[in-house]
């Protein structure tokens, strides 16, 4: 089994399962058989999930920031560990569940070069963020200088420039990004190192590269070269997706009977784990990202089947906003580098020296937004990557310990 990183978040977060098993199953009803312990089991997964998803979607205000794309992360994984409990605590010999389970298999080794194109992504607006950082600090007044205002020297030509070639730098790199994927198709690392060198000195912001452009190493990672290498310049986000959540049918009735309930447990996970994967490429710059993909019909008999919906359209509805249209990613903070960037652009545009004290107050005030960005960027992008980095190594194990458990020999016939 490839190493993990043993201080994820969520690993902490909550209650074990089993409490909330305890707290989600109601007595069974006098009036109807009770239900097996596997059926209660099986419903408070799909009932956990619904809970989950509607958290996500409590605070409008705060949809695809940084936050709540680690919130969206963190359910992932708390799902993505109950339908573990679910699966090797119910599962017998059943070939439709095999055969489902082959299925889910194949599409969450697909969501491995995801997360790599994600981690690419988050590193592009790590570069983004230097260029902001350098803008910044021309323009904005110190923090002794901010509490005294009014006694700020007035900004000088050599600081506007250098603003203004550093923004210019960064509306560059955007716009090649937007045209033709621009560094994010050229990244050369993988999170299938797992556990060598290369992924603890990742996590402290020291990248090595492999030569090969795919995964390297020996021992427990050196077989993820068959599941994930770095993407290549023709790799698609819009085709992944695609690939992720294609052919996604909801179980056959026969099916959910002979596998004791566990088939619509994994179609649960199988869909979250294309919903999640969609709304992180919505989110995060990725090489040819497109949201065409969607989700085919839930039944309403799934508890998250309203939830899921929601969610979906209120992205699809951020990402036909008239100023996110042509957007990196929907990454709240990336639409504010956008605003921030144009707005300082345009407060210096043929600026005249010495700057009338209207002008610079206005410079400076838009100066000051800009910090407030590269602070919450310098926060969340390196938690946010830790979390990219968990959810491929718990798809990893749970790949791992399902394809054990579809080689034990109650399983053969």
């Amino acid at each position: 089994m490839p190493a993990t990183d043993s201080s994820s978040a969520a690993t902490s977060l909550g209650r074990s399962f089993l409490s909330l098993r305890r707290d989600h199953i109601p007595p069974p009803s006098s009036d109807h058989r009770a239900a097996s312990s596997s059926d209660l089991e099986i419903d408070a997964f799909h009932r956990h999930a619904a809970d989950l998803l509607l958290d996500l979607l409590s605070d409008s205000d705060d949809l695809l920031s940084l936050a709540w794309t680690r919130r969206l992360l963190d359910s992932f994984l708390i799902c993505l560990d109950e339908f573990r409990a679910v699966l090797f605590g119910v599962a017998a010999a059943h070939q439709p569940l095999d055969r489902l389970l082959l299925d889910f298999l194949d599409r969450a080794v697909k969501a491995l070069d995801l997360c790599n194109a994600l981690r690419d992504g988050l590193d592009l607006v790590r570069q983004w963020r230097k260029h902001l950082a350098i803008a910044a600090s021309a323009l904005a007044p110190s923090s002794s200088d901010h509490h005294h205002h009014q006694h700020a020297p007035l900004l000088g030509e050599g600081q506007i420039r250098r603003a203004r070639k550093a923004l210019t730098d960064l509306t560059i790199l955007m716009l090649d990004d937007k045209d033709a994927g621009g560094v994010v198709g050229q990244r050369n690392r993988s999170f299938g190192r797992a556990g060598s060198r290369d992924s603890h000195s990742h996590a402290h912001g020291h990248h090595r590269r492999s030569s090969s452009g795919g995964s390297s190493g020996s021992g427990s990672a050196s077989h993820l070269r068959s599941l994930s290498w770095s993407v290549s310049r023709t790799w698609s986000a819009t085709r992944q997706l695609q690939a992720i959540g294609g052919g996604l049918t909801v179980p056959r009735a026969h099916d959910i009977t002979a596998t004791g309930g566990l088939a619509s447990a994994v179609y649960t996970m199988a869909a979250l784990l294309f919903v999640v994967s969609w709304a992180l490429v919505a989110a995060i710059p990725c090489q040819d990202r497109g949201l065409q993909a969607h989700l085919t019909a839930v039944p309403r008999s799934f508890p998250w089947a309203g939830p899921v919906m929601t969610l979906f359209d209120r992205i699809l509805d951020e990402s036909k906003k008239k100023d996110r249209k042509h957007s990196c990613g929907l990454l709240k903070e990336i639409h504010q580098i956008e605003r921030c960037s144009r707005q300082l652009m345009e407060a210096t545009d043929a600026a005249e020296f010495p700057l009338a004290e209207e002008k610079d107050a206005e410079v400076k005030e838009a100066a000051l937004e800009l910090v407030q960005v590269c602070e919450s960027l310098k926060d969340g992008l390196d938690p946010l990557e830790r979390q990219v980095r968990e959810m491929f190594h718990r798809v990893v194990r749970t790949r791992t310990e399902i394809l054990d458990y579809l080689s034990r020999p109650h399983n053969a016939g």
